[in-house]
């Protein structure tokens, strides 16, 4: 028999550590060092910068853009999954700019540049994704500012997709969206998924939330890089990122927290009851050898949304954009087209 998880006791003995944390951890970090020895297709795009957004009392949350050599066709948002860093999406930021588009890539709340809700750096912490949602659409509406001359679509990899279907729910305009290996469950959740939840709440109302399940770890840098994960089929791709938070300790991320956890099965609910709201089309682009998203809640959300056409990888792992060629070319060009044309159209009557 399991164990009960002793959340109460476990946070009494790091309660004390709080009160010593330095602030200036929890500060967003722009300027980042590029890793040694590390491949030009992997480095910031010409001209990248980076910013800031903040929306009242939210935390701080780090974007960066870059812009094509000629005069771009259109405008493209990028939500990077749980744990990445705007850094792991240099090489696709560097391929859109060739295609002519602007990128901009928006890092989520507490994660790789951005400010952080504890003194544990490495810590994914979120008591809601809804801070998540309302800095996507203010980026939307105060920094990029589409005028409709040029197309603006948003990207959602992993959680990040959740985010984005959620912020189209709330109001957000773009003439299409595209989810990349969406998660709308956790495919290797530390406990069953209804003791998951349970305890994640329970241990959020309690303001124990900021703790991480028992036997989760931080950041490590023996840890295991995308190759080794099985998040990519690809070596020199799955070691990108590691390499970055090697170099860069503020942007190292292990295991989230138990209340990211629940803030993750709220936005779950609330986005599953208004996908009717979503008038966007969606092109969802999904992994057949997935270890982080399940697939079917992938078809069902894309069969509940009013105009959605889904396109799986059958030898594609999690992270798509950093996959072999063989995958990441097809995927890219599908990217492409999605933002391009409206693709996604609206199921036949039967």
């Amino acid at each position: 028999m399991r164990r009960r998880l002793p959340v109460l006791a476990w946070a009494l003995l790091v309660l004390p550590l709080v009160s010593c944390g330095d602030n200036s951890v929890r500060a967003p970090f722009a300027e980042s060092r590029t890793p040694p020895a590390l491949d030009a297709r992997f480095q910031p795009p010409a001209g990248w910068a980076w910013g800031y957004v903040k929306v009242g009392d939210d935390l701080v949350q780090r974007y960066g853009v870059s812009a094509p050599h000629g005069a771009p066709r259109g405008q493209v948002l990028i939500l990077p999954a749980y744990g990445e860093s705007a850094e792991a999406w240099f090489e696709t930021a560097r391929d859109l700019n060739d295609r002519d588009y602007v990128v901009w890539i928006l890092e989520r709340q507490g994660q790789g540049g951005s400010e952080r809700a504890t003194p544990w750096r490495d810590l994914g912490h979120a008591t809601s994704f809804a801070p998540d949602v309302t800095a996507t659409r203010a980026m939307v509406k105060a920094v990029i500012r589409p005028k409709g001359q040029d197309r603006f679509a948003i990207l959602g990899a992993g959680d990040g997709g959740l985010v984005a279907l959620r912020a189209l729910e709330e109001g957000l305009q773009a003439d299409a969206a595209i989810l990349s290996s969406p998660n709308f469950d956790v495919a290797d959740p530390p406990r069953a998924k209804g003791e998951l939840i349970r305890i994640a709440r329970w241990a959020r109302g309690l303001k124990l939330g900021f703790v991480r399940y028992p036997g989760q770890a931080g950041w490590n840098r023996e840890g295991p890089d995308g190759f080794a994960a099985r998040l990519t089929h690809d070596r020199a791709r799955g070691a990108v990122q590691p390499a970055w938070q090697l170099a860069n300790p503020d942007l190292r991320m292990g295991a989230p927290s138990l209340a990211w956890y629940a803030a993750f099965y709220d936005a779950v609910d609330a986005t599953g009851r208004d996908l009717e709201r979503v008038q966007t089309p969606v092109v969802m682009l999904d992994a057949g050898q997935d270890v982080k998203a399940l697939p079917q809640p992938q078809s069902a959300v894309c069969a509940a949304l009013p105009r959605c056409v889904e396109t799986r990888y059958p030898a594609a792992r999690h992270a798509l954009h950093l996959e072999t060629d063989s995958v990441r070319g097809p995927w890219l060009e599908a990217v492409d087209d999605a933002l391009r044309h409206r693709t996604a159209s609206p199921p036949a009557s039967p």
